[in-house]
């Protein structure tokens, strides 16, 4: 029988809506049909919704970065015309970045990425784990393989290779590691005794960096670059079992993390802006951060990782957290990616670092 539909569900179905503000993004995708460009593609991301959107922020942050570190350097009337706090003499820009990263990031394919932005020295300051800084110069001495994840822990240790996610690490790597290394703890050691050397696990980073002597290394450029690497659990690792080792065999050599830690923080204190890149999360998000708490704040920031913020985590802490702690700036705009970064990362130094290398050269 024919009538009117129920006015309780049209007026529940039917809700008339406001108009919508004048500015307001429409959503637009990529249309395959103009041909493939990749440039245009990652264009479209900023109005694609979800995590692609937040992608496209994260480019925007990135280069608001690259923009402000070109501007000329303020003068500060406060502080001496040649004064400079940062640990290896590096010049001062306008605009400090800090990366930060974890061990698997350098295990996967994004160690290359990684030196390309230490070799073109496009960041000033980086903060790895432990497994971070072993992991590219075992790299150098023999290669990582690609697995798969659901491989057998107990077959694999029976064979004597270590699995990292789907990759593959063959234990007489880490072999090869102590060899190469052992000697230069020697040599250290000579050297705090002899030359009264105070050795912190940036300083151990940057000769390490030099005795590698391979331009394959993300920290071989950053020893020719002159940009600190800071690790503040440089033992929780490979590196660890080697200094573990090396206490027995050759006894005494000491590395200082309180002038480390007076390093990085001086580097952030005398930064006219700084901006955070952080793969990743725990130890290398908060000491980045934490070194800005002491300058109220970065003016930037871009994170990348997949945890959430229901369990309380500091990797899955949103960058408005941060902002309660003084860690971020009032005023910044700060971008948070949750996808993976070996995906992301790549990316994102496409579509900013990569994009600006000669500006930046002339810079």
């Amino acid at each position: 029988m024919a009538g009117a539909p129920p006015s309780t569900a049209t007026d529940a179905v039917l809700v008339q809506s406001e108009e919508m503000p004048a500015d307001s993004v429409v959503v637009t995708g990529y249309d395959f049909s103009d041909g493939v460009d990749y440039h245009a593609l990652l264009q479209t991301y900023l109005t694609s919704g979800f995590q692609a959107t937040s992608f496209g922020k994260a480019v925007e942050e990135i280069n608001r970065m690259l923009e402000k570190k070109a501007e000329p350097l303020p003068v500060d009337p406060e502080e001496e015309e040649t004064l400079n706090l940062h640990p290896l003499g590096r010049p001062k820009t306008n605009c400090t970045i800090f990366l930060g990263y974890t061990s698997n990031l350098i295990s996967s394919g994004v160690r290359d990425t990684l030196r390309f932005l230490a070799k073109h020295n496009m960041v000033d300051c980086i903060v790895a784990t432990a497994g971070g800084v072993e992991e590219d110069f075992i790299k150098c001495l023999a290669p990582t393989y690609m697995g798969e994840f659901h491989m057998r822990g107990k077959d694999l240790r029976l064979k004597g290779i270590n699995r990292i996610g789907n990759l593959l690490v063959p234990n007489d790597n880490y072999c090869k590691f102590e060899d190469w290394i052992t000697p230069i703890l020697d040599q250290m050691l000579l050297e705090q005794k002899t030359q009264g050397i105070v050795w912190t696990p940036s300083k151990m980073i940057n000769r390490l960096g030099k005795e590698i002597d391979n331009p394959d290394s993300v920290y071989y450029w950053c020893y020719k670059n002159n940009i600190p690497v800071f690790s503040p659990a440089l033992t929780d690792g490979s590196i660890g079992d080697m200094l573990y080792f090396h206490s027995y065999k050759n006894p005494g050599l000491i590395l200082d993390i309180i002038e480390d830690i007076r390093r990085i923080n001086n580097i952030a204190v005398h930064s006219p802006h700084t901006g955070m890149i952080i793969l990743g999360g725990g130890l290398v998000k908060h000491h980045i951060y934490n070194a800005n708490l002491m300058r109220n704040g970065a003016d930037y920031a871009v994170n990348v990782n997949t945890a959430q913020e229901f369990d309380g985590s500091d990797c899955g802490a949103r960058p408005d957290e941060a902002v309660s702690w003084g860690k971020i700036k009032l005023t910044a705009n700060p971008v948070k990616v949750y996808a993976d970064a070996t995906i992301v990362f790549p990316l994102l130094v496409a579509e900013t670092f990569a994009k600006n290398i000669k500006a930046l050269k002339t810079s």
